[in-house]
């Protein structure tokens, strides 16, 4: 019998892939689409996860936060190899908090920070020295103590709607469970594999 709660479910099968895969068992792949439904998908990491959904973070200025800002929904893919599951996630998107971004943001290496003051994320970049030259200007102006969150560095968080969650069997036989919003709750399905 399936999960009750696709999150409770989630976070089981995340703590699994943060004991056994070898790398980054929280990169996924996000996909958005600008207004007029162009696709587009990168891996970014999932850097939180509860009940209200599923949080990254990034520059609001790159691709990926044009569109966001133009097209609020977005489909997310988790795939664990070594485990042989994945799961996919899609929703509507909103904005993380402030609070929410600053205290990420300050959990981040210093470089780390520094670089997102360096970065025109998505933009041509000329060459290396530009982007080192950029780091240093960010390096002498926060010299000492904290480094603040860029006002244009963001989080988002995916709100689900669909979560499908994907397990190899022999012979192409997967398992595969559909869990979708219906109120407050969540309808479950088998879906053929």
């Amino acid at each position: 019998m399936p999960d009750a709660d696709p999150h409770a479910l989630f976070a089981a099968w995340l703590a699994e892939a943060e004991a056994g895969e070898p790398s980054d068992p929280n990169a996924m792949a996000l996909a958005t689409a600008t207004q007029d439904g162009r696709p587009s998908v990168r891996m970014v990491l999932l850097k939180g996860h509860d009940a209200r959904g599923f949080v990254f973070y990034s520059n609001a200025e790159s691709r990926k936060g044009g569109e966001l800002a133009a097209n609020r929904r977005a489909a997310l893919l988790f795939h664990w190899k070594s485990l042989r599951r994945q799961v996919r996630i899609e929703g509507a998107v909103e904005p993380a908090t402030d609070a929410e971004a600053d205290a990420y943001f300050a959990s981040r290496a210093r470089i780390s920070r520094l670089g997102a003051w360096a970065s025109d994320q998505s933009r041509p970049l000329p060459d290396r020295a530009a982007l080192e030259a950029r780091l240093a200007e960010a390096e002498r102006r926060f010299p000492d103590g904290p480094v603040p969150r860029p006002p244009y560095w963001q989080g988002w968080r995916v709100i689900p709607v669909r979560m499908e969650f994907w397990q190899e069997a022999p012979f192409r036989l997967h398992d595969r469970t559909l869990y979708v919003r219906e109120g407050t709750g969540w309808a479950v399905s088998k879906l053929f594999p």
